[in-house]
């Protein structure tokens, strides 16, 4: 097993077992490292998209909205590029197509409008202060899920998240074993539509990639349905409600 993560943090938690190798890197280097370790194919790849609860649940991570911390979001922590530096320096049309893109917020020229107009008197540097300035785009009703939506759009483009998720699909195409197989578990609408585009049409649009012969060129072919956590397993661990757990294999040619 050849496990990878980016956050250094990870390191706490390996498995002690010889068989067990640990990489502190992106996925999106499954392939240049899978080659260190004069690794061609593999039976199958599992990846566990998103942030981890011990991120959420460390104030100092800046991935939360309920505590007031630094807005970091890193999820390489040996990474420049934070949260914060991305609501400071982004122009207005930039700040609006990712609330827009990546928190599907209906508010994001707004909100971007408000948030370069704050900056002007004082650097937005804490959770407290953005949660203070988006609260009133939000009803009381669907405050924390609108907020929810905000950080994950900033999370996202902190560390390119979608990107890497498309190099490590692409790349696990070619790295599987005839009947290999691919599991991938995402938590949120964007990923799950790149998966489910990827695994039907061999690229992350609507239209299928075909060879000149009207043949599909996609690698894998889904195995069942799309699967999600039952009552049972929401009842013992909330933060599993909203898992989409998609499974592919690797089509023989």
């Amino acid at each position: 097993m050849i496990a990878f993560d980016q956050d250094a943090d990870a390191k706490n938690q390996l498995i002690d077992d010889n068989r067990f190798t640990f990489h502190a890197a992106n996925f999106k280097f499954i392939k240049r490292f899978l080659k260190f370790e004069n690794i061609d194919r593999v039976d199958g790849i599992l990846a566990d998209l998103g942030i981890s609860s011990h991120q959420i649940d460390e104030p100092q991570r800046g991935f939360s909205l309920r505590y007031d911390a630094q807005l970091d979001m890193r999820m390489d922590q040996a990474q420049s590029f934070d949260a914060t530096e991305l609501i400071n320096t982004y122009d207005e049309q930039k700040l609006t197509q990712i609330f827009k893109d990546y928190g599907e917020l209906r508010s994001a020229a707004k909100i971007s409008k408000a948030i370069v107009k704050q900056r002007q008197n004082e650097k937005i540097e804490t959770t407290q202060q953005l949660n203070e300035l988006l609260m009133q785009f939000f009803s009381d009703t669907n405050r924390n899920k609108l907020l929810a939506m905000a950080y994950q759009a900033l999370r996202i483009e902190v560390n390119q998240e979608l990107e890497a998720l498309k190099s490590m699909l692409e790349y696990s195409a070619d790295l599987l074993k005839p009947d290999g197989k691919l599991c991938v578990i995402s938590y949120h609408s964007l990923e799950d539509r790149l998966v489910k585009r990827f695994i039907k049409n061999g690229n992350f649009t609507d239209e299928p990639s075909k060879d000149f012969y009207g043949n599909s060129l996609s690698k894998l072919k889904q195995i069942g349905k799309m699967i999600v956590p039952d009552r049972k397993e929401t009842s013992q661990n909330n933060r599993a409600r909203s898992a989409r757990m998609r499974v592919a294999k690797k089509i023989r040619r």
